[in-house]
């Protein structure tokens, strides 16, 4: 066995807007990294079982870092991550109002993409993009 460790060339990161509440947090940050599997496969690791050979499904191969921001820092960010054509994923304060994907769905798409009021972000890309799309964003405390 390998015991050296593994370095990703690529990154998976989550920006969330600062004046979040805790579980809006938890619950935009489940729903962004849920659409990055779907795009990018090769984020998925392969499944996993326990001793007792208990299957469970497969998760990322790498870490999920999750940084925050201000609106300003979010706003940039999108506009960034557009630019450099990465896979991303957004949550708009008008998602906490709906309750299915099709009405989520409805809720951006009614809305042009200068005037989306983002609360989250999520980006998977070559790990020095990732970093300049999340220029001035901090790590989540």
């Amino acid at each position: 066995m390998n015991d050296e460790p593994i370095r990703f060339d690529t990154k998976i990161a989550v920006l969330l807007r600062e004046d979040l509440e805790t579980w809006q947090r938890l619950n935009v940050t489940s729903f962004l990294v849920s659409g990055l599997g779907a795009e990018a496969p090769e984020v998925i690791g392969e499944p996993y079982e326990d001793a007792d050979g208990v299957p469970y499904l497969p998760m990322f191969r790498q870490p999920v870092l999750v940084f925050e921001g201000t609106k300003e820092v979010l706003t940039a960010a999108h506009a960034r991550v557009l630019s450099r054509s990465l896979p991303r994923a957004l949550f708009t304060s008008d998602l906490f109002a709906t309750g299915n994907d099709r009405d989520n769905r409805a809720a951006v798409r009614a809305v042009a993409t200068a005037d989306l009021d983002l609360v989250g972000l999520a980006v998977y890309g070559p790990r020095n993009a990732v970093d300049k799309v999340l220029k001035g964003a901090w790590m989540h405390p």
